[in-house]
């Protein structure tokens, strides 16, 4: 028995219907039924509410029509001549599980009504409803769908949002973080004009460092962390009285344990400075050795941070081959030899494995850019960029 359409509208739906009709565009209902009579009624009833309307006469007409066109909602019924349709709703479901599908049927089987529920139907029409049962289940069903898409909708706006405040807040990061660089470039330059006899030694070292770093595979975070701490290590000097700090000649015991407090003084001075908790550790660590003899602590081993650990073979590698008021540069080659020879008392021994694989034509490249007065990156650029100067 088919569905019984000659009823007369009531008022009030018909005018939420118009209503809806009138606020925005006609949805498109694709009605799927291999009865003609069935399908040609359901059609005018929607119809006659503005609704476009599709007509399919079994299960591979409504696959055809689905491939060609974009639908609001589907209204099938389930038994038919060429295929099922919990076959096309199990199609509809897998494709597109937006798309509302309302099941029609004769069959008084609840078991069928649970099953098509179950496989994603939004609603169960039994044979024979009324004009406003059907109307009433199309709208409800075309509600939910404009609420599914008003809901991606948002989600979609939401993460754009997201993305863009997120970017916003990189950005500023990143313009901190260089404020903050250009802060330690300005007082790292102040150090070297302190103690004039080291110019141009942080710089080096940090570069050193990085490079040793990277070599290591030690992760980007912690060789910003590296060279930070490196191009700070003797930030301590700065409380370091300049008669002690610029004596030419030998310093007394007394002296030497003054000098020897710009460890703990630096790590003082950092350690109340977020950003810098990491490097303070490495100011405060720097002259320990691997094997306890250093200061201010007496460290062993893997008790000194790695940070110090690398940055003792890079301050040891600047240290020979720059200058002295006491003695001349040697050259990479002597440099390689001496860390090798104190391996394993002053130095981590896989430190000084990874350094002695990396070519002396790195380390001169190197200094070279650093000391060059047109210099393309700055310590702290070399810590932030990819690869430059083909660094490890």
């Amino acid at each position: 028995m088919g569905p019984d359409l000659s009823d007369a509208k009531k008022p009030d739906l018909a005018a939420a219907l118009s209503a809806a009709s009138a606020a925005q565009k006609p949805a498109r209902i694709l009605v799927v039924d291999d009865e003609p009579p069935v399908r040609t009624m359901i059609a005018a009833a929607l119809e006659s509410q503005g609704f476009h309307v599709e007509l399919a006469g079994g299960v591979a007409e409504a696959f055809a029509a689905l491939e060609l066109s974009t639908f609001n909602m589907v209204l099938t019924d389930i038994v038919m001549q060429d295929a099922s349709g919990i076959a096309l709703l199990d199609r509809i479901h897998a494709l597109q599980p937006n798309l509302p599908v309302v099941m029609v049927t004769a069959v008084h089987d609840i078991g069928v009504a649970i099953d098509a529920m179950r496989r994603g139907a939004y609603d169960y029409l039994l044979k024979p409803f009324d004009r406003d049962q059907l109307l009433e289940t199309v709208e409800r069903a075309l509600h939910h769908r404009r609420t599914l898409e008003q809901t991606e909708s948002y989600h979609q706006s939401l993460e754009e949002v997201v993305r863009a405040r997120t970017d916003m807040l990189r950005h500023a990061m990143e313009d901190l973080e260089h404020s903050y660089d250009v802060t330690l470039e300005a007082l790292g330059d102040a150090l070297d004009l302190k103690d004039s006899e080291t110019e141009g030694h942080s710089k080096r070292v940090t570069a050193y460092a990085i490079a040793l770093a990277r070599a290591m595979g030690i992760p980007p975070d912690e060789v910003k962390i590296i060279a930070r701490g490196a191009f700070l290590h003797d930030v301590g000097k700065m409380a370091i009285p300049d008669e002690i700090l610029r004596k030419p000649g030998a310093l007394t015991p007394e002296e030497r344990e003054i000098m020897r407090e710009h460890c703990s003084r630096g790590y003082q001075m950092l350690r109340k400075i977020p950003f810098l908790v990491g490097a303070a550790e490495i100011v405060f660590c720097h002259q320990e050795h691997f094997d306890g003899t250093g200061y201010p602590n007496g460290l062993r081993g893997r008790e000194i941070p790695i940070g110090a650990r690398i940055f003792a073979v890079a301050d040891a590698l600047d240290a020979i081959t720059s200058d002295r008021p006491y003695r001349a540069a040697r050259d990479f080659d002597y440099a390689r030899e001496e860390i090798l020879r104190c391996s394993g008392s002053q130095f981590d021994p896989a430190v000084v494995e990874v350094f002695l694989k990396i070519p002396n034509e790195l380390w001169q490249e190197l200094r070279a850019e650093i000391s060059g007065q047109n210099r393309r990156y700055s310590a702290f650029e070399m810590a932030k960029a990819s690869n430059p100067l083909q660094q490890p």
